[in-house]
C-alpha cells in the first residue's frame, strides 16, 4: 500500500474525494490517500507542497500559478472544477459600507498572502478600476479570523466562497454587498514534481478515481441533501449551487493557460513570463 498525503478546503467542492476515500476506493489499487482539511486555504497549500506535507492539493488556479512561478517545484495536473469560483464580498452585518463602491480604499481580511482572498481582491480592485498598488490588506488566516477582524473594524470587507460564507449572512454576521465570479477555471490539482517523478503511474490511477466520481456527482440520489447536511447549508443554496458548478475531468490546455497567465501577468499578480510546461505536467 502507497501513501500518498492529499489537502483542500473543507469545502463542498471536495466531497467526492472523501467519497471515495470512504468507499475505499483508492485502497482498491493499492493507494492510502490522507486527506487534510486545510481551512486557511490556498497560501497555506502552496506552503505545504513546498515543504512537503502534502503530495497533492486540490487549490485554486491562481494561488498554484503564481506560487509556481514563485519557485514551488510543483505542477498542475489537471482541472478539478472548470466553472469560476464565485467570490461573495462580505462587510460585518453593523458596517456603514452598504455598496461595492463604498469599499474603496477599504482594508481586505485575507486568510494569507497568495491566497484566493488575497489574489481576488487585486481582481476584483481591478474589476473596479481601483489603484491595486494602495491596497492594505488584513491577515486573519481563516474565516474566523475574518468574523472577528471585521467586527473590530481592523478590516472592512473579506472575498470567500459565496455558497460556504451564505450561513453566516443567513445568521447575521455578514452581509454580502457583491459577488465577483473569478475569470478562470477555480479549483486545480497540483502534485509535488518529486511525487510525479517517483510516481507517475499512481497518480495517474488517483485522477482516474476521481474523474469517474466527479462525473457522476451530480447525478447522485440526494446529492443535494447530503451536501446541505454535512456542509450546514440550505437545501435551495446547494441545489443553486450544484447547477452553477462544473467538475472536470481534463487537462489544463495550453490555451487556457495562456489566457489565465495573461491575465495574471495584467494584474500584476506574476511579474514574469512561464512557460506552460514548467507549470502544467499532462497525463491524457
Amino acid at each position: 500500500m502507497k501513501t500518498i498525503k492529499i489537502a483542500g478546503v473543507p469545502e463542498h467542492f471536495n466531497l467526492p474525494w472523501l467519497m471515495c476515500i470512504e468507499n475505499g476506493e483508492f485502497e482498491q489499487v493499492g493507494v492510502d490517500l490522507k486527506w487534510t482539511n486545510v481551512p486557511e486555504g490556498t497560501g497555506k497549500m502552496c506552503q505545504m507542497l513546498r515543504n512537503g506535507e502534502t503530495d497533492i492539493a486540490v487549490i485554486l488556479t491562481e494561488g498554484i500559478v503564481k506560487d509556481i512561478n514563485a519557485g514551488n517545484e510543483s505542477k498542475i495536473v489537471q482541472v478539478y472544477v472548470q466553472s469560476p469560483l464565485i467570490w461573495g464580498i462580505h462587510v460585518d452585518v453593523n458596517s456603514k459600507y452598504s455598496t461595492l463602491n463604498d469599499l474603496k480604499d477599504k482594508t481586505p481580511a485575507i486568510s494569507r498572502y497568495g491566497s484566493g482572498s488575497h489574489l481576488m481582491s487585486i481582481v476584483n480592485a481591478e474589476n473596479q478600476n481601483w489603484d491595486t498598488t494602495a491596497l492594505k490588506f488584513e491577515l486573519v488566516n481563516t474565516i474566523d479570523g475574518a468574523v472577528e477582524a471585521l467586527r473590530s473594524g481592523r478590516a472592512d470587507y473579506f472575498m470567500w466562497e459565496r455558497f460556504m460564507t451564505k450561513p453566516l449572512v443567513d445568521e447575521g454576521v455578514f452581509r454580502k454587498v457583491a459577488d465577483c465570479p473569478s475569470p478562470w477555471p477555480c479549483f486545480v490539482i497540483a502534485v509535488r514534481n518529486e511525487i510525479l517523478e517517483k510516481n507517475a503511474n499512481i497518480i495517474g490511477q488517483i485522477l482516474e478515481i476521481i474523474n469517474v466520481t466527479t462525473a457522476d456527482f451530480k447525478s447522485i440520489p440526494s446529492i443535494d441533501r447530503s451536501v446541505a447536511s454535512k456542509y450546514n447549508l440550505k437545501l435551495k443554496d446547494v441545489q443553486e449551487w450544484l447547477a452553477l458548478t462544473k467538475w472536470s475531468q481534463k487537462k489544463l490546455d495550453e490555451t487556457a493557460f495562456h489566457k489565465i497567465k495573461n491575465q495574471l501577468l495584467e494584474l500584476k499578480i506574476i511579474d514574469n513570463d512561464i512557460k506552460y510546461d514548467h507549470v502544467v505536467k499532462t497525463f491524457f
